[in-house]
């Protein structure tokens, strides 16, 4: 393969991922609606079970093979972050914090994700890229510092949690992606993830009950139509193609388009600063973005 395909490659696969970051991004302000009325962990799994059915249809129709042994257990890791860890740490978080302040600390995501990538796969990103990637991390941890008085709050360990859990299911998915494509990992996790999360959200529901205001169920459909679904389609395909470390960069601006989604959707203040970090920001993932990251086969 040439190096101007190889580019090609890359470039497609940041687009990809930047597209599924802009679904993503809305998750935060739209599970804070949906955890205002309902219960945080049946939002969290409540989502997985409307999107597992989802993937079940779309398997069914496109004929898909079901996975091999060695697959199986990548795509129990990728459940277990991404359908279970993320959205129960998140969700729960949101009950407690605003949406601005989860977004900031979701900013260390990008950094997670290269890690993952790099322990568990073999990528091996360049001394400038883990500057890049660390400075980068450190503008979104002093910024959250910043907005705490100098302190974090309890829910940040919870977030803190989130971020692991989406990292690994994130490195885990976009590799497997490479074999299977991105539309069949997300949705073959989801369906595995089945047994478990369909029996605690109907406890959940029979237990605390359902009833809520149409805003909280349209905060829940989307969380579980493009958060859970269709946006992994964007972001495994776009792993697959421009590798773990680099497009997991694009999940630096992530923080910022949550912020502007939080501001919009919640009405929760919007600051001068806000913007004056994010250039800070896109300029490091500008700047990472041309470090060379040594891709193992």
């Amino acid at each position: 393969m040439t190096r101007s395909s190889v580019m090609t490659q890359e470039t497609k696969g940041m687009w990809l991922g930047a597209i599924g970051v802009a679904m993503f991004s809305l998750t935060l302000p739209f599970t804070r609606i949906a955890v205002a009325e309902l219960h945080p962990v049946f939002v969290a799994l409540g989502r997985a079970v409307v999107a597992a059915a989802c993937s079940a249809i779309l398997l069914w129709w496109s004929g898909a093979v079901r996975p091999t042994k060695a697959q199986m257990k990548s795509l129990l890791i990728t459940a277990l972050g991404v359908v279970v860890g993320f959205p129960v740490f998140s969700s729960i978080a949101m009950h407690y914090v605003p949406a601005s302040h989860g977004a900031i600390i979701l900013g260390i995501l990008p950094l997670a994700t290269a890690l993952f990538g790099a322990l568990r796969f073999g990528e091996r990103p360049s001394i400038g890229f883990w500057i890049a990637a660390v400075v980068g991390s450190a503008l979104v941890v002093g910024f959250a510092l910043q907005q705490g008085g100098g302190e974090l709050h309890i829910a940040d360990l919870a977030l803190f949690i989130a971020v692991l859990a989406a990292a690994m299911g994130y490195a885990e998915g976009g590799r497997l992606s490479q074999t299977m494509g991105g539309q069949q990992v997300i949705s073959w996790a989801l369906v595995l993830s089945m047994p478990v999360v369909l029996p605690v959200t109907v406890w959940l529901g029979w237990k605390h009950g359902v009833t809520a205001s149409p805003a909280a169920w349209a905060g829940f459909a989307y969380v579980s139509l493009f958060s859970m679904f269709i946006g992994f389609f964007f972001w495994y395909k776009g792993l697959a193609l421009g590798g773990i470390a680099r497009v997991g960069q694009v999940q630096l601006i992530q923080p910022f388009l949550t912020l502007l989604g939080a501001a919009v959707i919640l009405g929760e203040l919007l600051e001068l600063r806000t913007f004056l970090f994010a250039l800070a920001i896109i300029a490091v993932v500008a700047i990472g973005r041309k470090m060379p990251i040594r891709r193992l086969s």
